[in-house]
């Protein structure tokens, strides 16, 4: 598969501009990547955090060194899986969620439902399973929930992918606290 490049120039080189997303599972409007015969194989990986994946303007790397310019609309948040490519559906890059720090809190279930109580309250990010909850590393939070709420906590690289709630990526933890109107 042959990168076809825009007309701009920016910086180190031409840039492939990405504006199309394609969910891994189909989305509501039927739009998925099932069914679109793109090959697996010299699939082109882009792997980001979670914070890089809810930043629908941004400049990136391939592996391969080949510049990529992400302009999808404001307030796309990208799921690992996902498939990006070019108006034109060309350059088919892979979305893929890369390993950061985190803290993942493991609990028998009503202790990890307390834990995820106390942590939505605070409205962090988090991934909930069934199992177990991840959140980025955060002395406060990790003293919270090892000693009031005696949950296991182990801090460790992993792919991180929270859940897409009702701010969606549109602000940062910081400017949340800020607009924080309801009361507790």
């Amino acid at each position: 598969m042959t990168f076809k490049r825009n007309q701009r120039v920016t910086g180190a080189g031409p840039m492939v501009v990405l504006t199309q997303r394609y969910p891994k599972q189909g989305s509501p409007d039927g739009e998925g990547c099932e069914g679109k015969g793109w090959p697996d194989v010299g699939l082109r990986v882009l792997a980001l955090t979670a914070e890089a994946r809810v930043r629908s303007r941004h400049r990136h790397l391939l592996p391969s060194g080949e510049p990529v310019n992400l302009q999808l609309p404001r307030g796309t948040c990208l799921q690992h899986g996902d498939r990006l490519t070019t108006a034109a559906g060309e350059a088919v890059v892979q979305i893929v969620a890369k390993p950061e720090p985190v803290m993942t809190v493991r609990a028998a279930t009503p202790l990890l439902l307390k834990a995820a109580y106390h942590l939505g309250n605070r409205h962090v990010p988090l991934e909930v399973t069934a199992d177990w909850l991840r959140l980025s590393p955060d002395p406060v939070l990790k003293t919270l929930l090892v000693e009031q709420l005696q949950v296991d906590v182990v801090v460790e690289s992993a792919p991180f992918q929270p859940e897409v709630g009702a701010y969606h990526g549109h602000a940062s933890r910081t400017d949340r606290a800020k607009h924080h109107h309801h009361v507790h």
